[in-house]
């Protein structure tokens, strides 16, 4: 078995539900890869934004050793020390109070946020809203639709696909999880014609990332709480790849709107634990009123029974991910992704490439927009962002596709000047 090639073992062995680069990455640190032939990469997409505090960080690696010697699993049917601390951590990160659950990733995270949506929906009474259709009518006594975003990404369940405003991720898992809908991104009045007496939550991205990096306006998501406010909906957060510190602050809502909003739910994956599986959701500490007219609260609304997860939350996650936050704060990291993406951004706008058309960026999320005539200029017949990729891959660096004209560049929040400076030199080559 040892004398198989790694490229051998996938093509045998390995589902093949991934379009792989011909990469096969032995090891990393810092903001570094290298393959098995010992070739050097600069990675700036860190796991898809993963790698918060670069590969191999040794304190986390001391940190998870550490908890690995004392106790690596224990039921949620018991109390674990790890996980209350991170708890605190999250909340306390948020600013406003409120309690977490945990889970193992972004998928699993959003799939809690319909939950505690749909049962919001079922045990609180509803508003009086203008009824729209039949449909709407029949489901008026119970609220369980979810409004959405075109362009959204939000997991690979089957929840996660009726979600997702892209259509590319739905075909062949037809019929969709009834109750999404969606609507133009930053578009009020197309949200204001969606909601109906079946809608329950407003789950959206503060900036989606899996298409190109669009952030939400300051006034759209001022609109989106209100709207909420008005109809007795829930504001849901989708901050997986934008949230803990990439942005430059550590919620990426505060970002673009300050403290003008407040969700009600934010989910969390990817950086929080820096490779390590883990993901969590927030709720927030708000007086609900019951249909029986009894005062309750919004994080009592998922109660004992009503959720669960196995491996969410264990000691040797939670440990991970408290190590890492610790990092990112004390190492300043959160103020470091606000100036060090504004002097990415003025970098490669700064390349004057006719390739390029726009360079959109908050924090360390940078989104490279091609031409749309790119694959002309060059005499490639693949997808753009495909075509530049791979010229980059042989260059040195590594980067994410998003789309069909647009890549991003989600570097670790430790990333240094130098390295920004080496990947648009790389960059800059390449589009020469």
């Amino acid at each position: 078995m040892s004398d198989i090639g790694t490229f051998d073992l996938f093509e045998r062995y390995v589902m093949a539900t991934y379009g792989r680069f011909p990469i096969a990455v032995a090891r990393g640190e810092g903001c570094r890869v290298w393959d098995e032939q010992g070739k050097e990469y600069l990675d700036f997409g860190a796991g898809i934004a993963v790698c918060s505090v670069g590969h191999s960080h040794p304190r986390v690696a001391e940190a998870m050793y550490r908890q690995a010697r004392t106790l690596v699993h224990t039921s949620n049917l018991y109390y674990s020390r790890p996980q209350g601390l991170l708890a605190k951590r999250l909340v306390e990160t948020v600013g406003v109070p409120g309690r977490i659950f945990f889970c193992n990733s972004g998928a699993e995270a959003n799939e809690g946020l319909y939950k505690l949506a749909r049962k919001y929906g079922n045990d609180t009474r509803s508003p009086i809203v203008e009824q729209r259709s039949e449909r709407e009518i029949e489901y008026a006594h119970n609220r369980f639709e979810i409004v959405t975003f075109d362009g959204s990404f939000h997991g690979r369940t089957l929840a996660g696909l009726a979600a997702t405003g892209q259509e590319k991720v739905k075909k062949g898992f037809e019929p969709p999880v009834p109750g999404f809908r969606h609507v133009p991104f930053n578009d009020t009045a197309a949200l204001r014609r969606a909601i109906g007496p079946a809608t329950i939550a407003i789950l959206m991205e503060p900036i989606q990332g899996e298409i190109g990096v669009i952030p939400a306006t300051r006034q759209f998501l001022k609109d989106v709480r209100a709207i909420c406010d008005e109809h007795g909906l829930l504001m849901m957060l989708d901050e997986v790849q934008c949230g803990l510190g990439r942005t430059g602050d550590w919620c990426a809502w505060r970002t673009l709107a300050g403290d003008e909003i407040v969700p009600d739910a934010i989910s969390w994956a990817k950086g929080i634990a820096n490779g390590y599986p883990l993901g969590a959701f927030w709720v927030r500490d708000r007086e609900v009123q019951l249909k029986d007219g009894n005062l309750s609260n919004l994080v009592q609304v998922l109660g004992a029974g009503t959720h669960g997860s196995t491996y969410g939350g264990t000691p040797l996650a939670c440990t991970v991910a408290n190590e890492v936050l610790s990092i990112i704060g004390e190492e300043e990291l959160v103020a470091g992704a606000r100036e060090l993406g504004a002097y990415a951004k003025a970098a490669v706008e700064g390349i004057g490439s006719p390739m390029i058309q726009e360079v959109r960026g908050i924090g360390l999320m940078i989104g490279i927009q091609l031409a749309q005539d790119y694959s002309v200029r060059i005499g490639d017949t693949r997808p753009p962002s495909m075509a530049l990729i791979h010229r980059l891959h042989e260059a040195g660096l590594l980067g994410i596709p998003s789309g069909t004209h647009a890549i991003r560049w989600l570097p670790p929040l430790n990333v240094t000047r130098a390295e920004i400076d080496r990947a648009v030199s790389i960059l800059r080559q390449v589009l020469a």
